[in-house]
């Protein structure tokens, strides 16, 4: 997740290296919250447009146009004086945006977390785009649900919609699809990634300083390499929030 904060993104590209010297997956969630939306995803865009082979963006749950009009980016877009039909046309793209990756053939990426209807990956291409993000099914799991300690699947409360799943879900989908690691993005976590289900999943977040309750987490960057060697660059906020 970046959510509006350009000056972090702006960071993560001066220590980890820009494109086309280093290659991005980004998970989701760059829009909304933050004070510069449109300054991070019209950079975002940019950097794909100009280094296609070296920049992918997964859709997140906030590339939606319903979360926009209520978390702050159509406001955004509004106050610098944008007319409505530059939120369509944003609208538009977002709804173009994959829900997964693989990399390397072994690590499963998405925003949000499993689905019960995911039985194949092959599902996941043949899901219709453009397209709105729909309140139930296997879309919506994979922008909205979180891994909890809890067996099997659970209604996912906290959300409002989809699903919580627990560590021998993540280990099932593991081994069922040969991959090594779901790597994931969605909440917000201390020390910027936290590991789950015996380090079958890692939740990563990008957005340092991100709200007053997590006033001091670090935005984390995770490296991997050509073995599929994974490491972690952790980064504190470029300035602090009054």
């Amino acid at each position: 997740d970046v959510h509006g904060q350009f000056y972090d993104l702006l960071r993560v590209l001066e220590v980890v290296g820009a494109p086309p010297h280093r290659r991005y997956l980004f998970l989701g969630d760059y829009v909304d919250r933050g004070p510069q939306s449109t300054e991070v995803i019209v950079l975002l865009l940019a950097l794909r447009v100009r280094h296609p082979d070296c920049v992918a963006l997964l859709r997140g749950n906030h590339e939606s146009a319903l979360l926009n009009k209520n978390y702050g980016f159509y406001k955004e877009l509004g106050r610098r004086g944008y007319s409505a039909s530059l939120a369509k046309r944003f609208a538009d793209c977002f709804n173009c945006m994959p829900l997964a990756a693989v990399v390397g053939g072994r690590i499963f990426c998405c925003h949000g977390g499993l689905s019960p209807d995911l039985h194949s990956l092959d599902q996941i291409d043949r899901l219709p785009r453009p397209a709105d993000v729909p309140r139930q099914g296997l879309s919506c799991d994979l922008l909205w649900a979180d891994p909890e300690y809890v067996i099997g699947w659970q209604p996912n409360v906290s959300r409002g919609c989809s699903y919580v799943f627990g560590p021998e879900v993540v280990e099932d989908f593991l081994r069922t699809h040969g991959l090594d690691l779901v790597c994931r993005a969605h909440q917000v976590v201390a020390d910027g990634y936290e590991f789950f289900a015996r380090r079958g999943l890692v939740t990563l977040f990008s957005a340092p300083n991100y709200s007053r309750r997590w006033c001091c987490n670090a935005g984390v960057v995770m490296c991997v390499d050509a073995d599929l060697t994974c490491s972690f660059v952790a980064f504190k906020a470029k300035y602090t929030k009054n």
